[in-house]
């Protein structure tokens, strides 16, 4: 098993995995579909980064029940429990999925540095395509990358919990929006929240991290409240987001076009600090994913290729990430800005990908080669549910777009 880690009973050792997953997985796209969701729709909208938090949890722990009991990479398992093709099909799937948001995590490096010091946000989206390059090139880069995602992901909770706490929001409403409900034009934004959130590409990864991390099924219980901790911050924060959102731009019939739009939410109360503060969050969820989930789409395509072998410590998985950042960055650099509805777009799109991922990682947790870490039958149901809701999303926005 390749680890590249420090040894796993010291400090920040407890945890990591599931933090790097929330980093990658809460991006500019996880913003943007948050605020337009309150924006447009109040609180109508609540019950979906909760529903959307509570599948994801079954599934990280799912991957991570995989990830310790398994020989090989995420794709190295799938190939070896169905075949070589499934695998092939996954990690490419895998890698469209991640390369469809890699623009918006470059553009949005951009338009936050923009904003924070004025300039061309082209510029700074490329000088940050090329950060993020060489950062993916240095020495030990799983320790590397957990200990700075670990920073970033903090930093946000602080970031967007002070967004929550000056929106006042409406607490009765917010209640009320716990219950299911679909408004008219609201299926484009609720499959990309839910892509933001349950994001199955993310948890699959998980296989690969625990491994990185150098856990074994002895380590279940620390990986386990690493999962529970790191999914219930990525939750969070589009929560949270969406409610202050709600209480402030909706009332305006605000839209979100743009970063400045975002910011607004906090003018009420911090005024002309509102645009910095929001920057700042944009930036530090914008390069968490430029770097987090382009090792994801990295790494699919490595497994597709057959060369994972090595984990994040070799040379051709890093040259895989690389083609998935300047990718992300060329596309940036093209736009010349944050594209928010590509973003939405793009994150709509991956909802057509994930429920084949999401059938093939359910069926490898009831695996024999699980052992102790075979997946109940409770959790069975819910990540049956789990996969059947991602289905429902699909067939709804694909009726919507006919």
């Amino acid at each position: 098993m390749t680890t590249t880690s420090v040894p796993t009973r010291r400090g920040l050792a407890k945890v990591g995995p599931a933090f790097i997953t929330a980093a990658l997985v809460f991006g500019p796209g996880s913003i943007t579909t948050a605020s337009s969701m309150g924006a447009e729709f109040a609180y109508e909208l609540v019950w979906v980064p909760v529903i959307a938090t509570i599948l994801m949890l079954c599934f990280v722990d799912l991957c991570v029940r995989i990830g310790l009991s398994a020989d090989a990479g995420p794709i190295g398992t799938i190939s070896a429990r169905f075949t070589r093709a499934a695998g092939v099909l996954v990690g490419l799937g895998a890698f469209a999925v991640t390369a469809s948001f890699q623009a918006g995590n470059s553009a949005g490096t951009g338009a936050a540095m923009s904003v924070l010091f004025g300039g061309d946000a082209t510029f700074f989206a490329v000088l940050f395509t090329l950060l993020g390059l060489g950062f993916v090139w240095l020495p030990s880069f799983y320790r590397h990358l957990e200990r700075v995602m670990v920073v970033i992901i903090l930093a946000l909770v602080v970031i967007f919990l002070i967004t929550a706490a000056v929106a006042r929001p409406d607490v009765g409403q917010v209640v009320s929006g716990l219950v299911p409900t679909l408004p008219t034009g609201s299926a484009a934004l609720v499959v990309g929240a839910a892509a933001t959130t349950f994001s199955v590409v993310g948890a699959l990864y998980q296989i690969q991290l625990v491994r990185e991390k150098g856990w074994t099924a002895a380590d279940y219980g620390t990986a386990r409240k690493d999962a529970v901790a790191g999914t219930l911050i990525l939750g969070g924060l589009s929560f949270v987001i969406m409610i202050a959102a709600a209480a402030v731009l909706n009332p305006r019939g605000a839209t979100v076009q743009s970063p400045a739009d975002m910011a607004t939410i906090l003018e009420p109360s911090i005024g002309a600090w509102a645009s910095t503060l929001f920057a700042l969050g944009l930036w530090a969820a914008a390069f968490s994913s430029l770097v987090g989930n382009s090792t994801i789409g990295g790494s699919m395509l490595a497994g597709a290729l057959n060369i994972e072998a090595g984990g994040l410590s070799s040379v051709r998985v890093k040259v895989c990430i690389s083609v998935v950042i300047l990718l992300g960055g060329i596309v940036a650099a093209v736009f010349g800005g944050l594209p928010v509805q590509l973003i939405i777009t793009a994150q709509a799109v991956t909802i057509f990908v994930v429920p084949l991922i999401g059938v093939l990682l359910v069926w490898l947790g009831r695996a024999p080669e699980r052992g102790e870490l075979k997946l109940s039958v409770a959790q069975l149901v819910l990540a049956t549910v789990g996969v059947l809701f991602l289905v429902l999303l699909a067939v709804n926005y694909l009726r919507n777009l006919l």
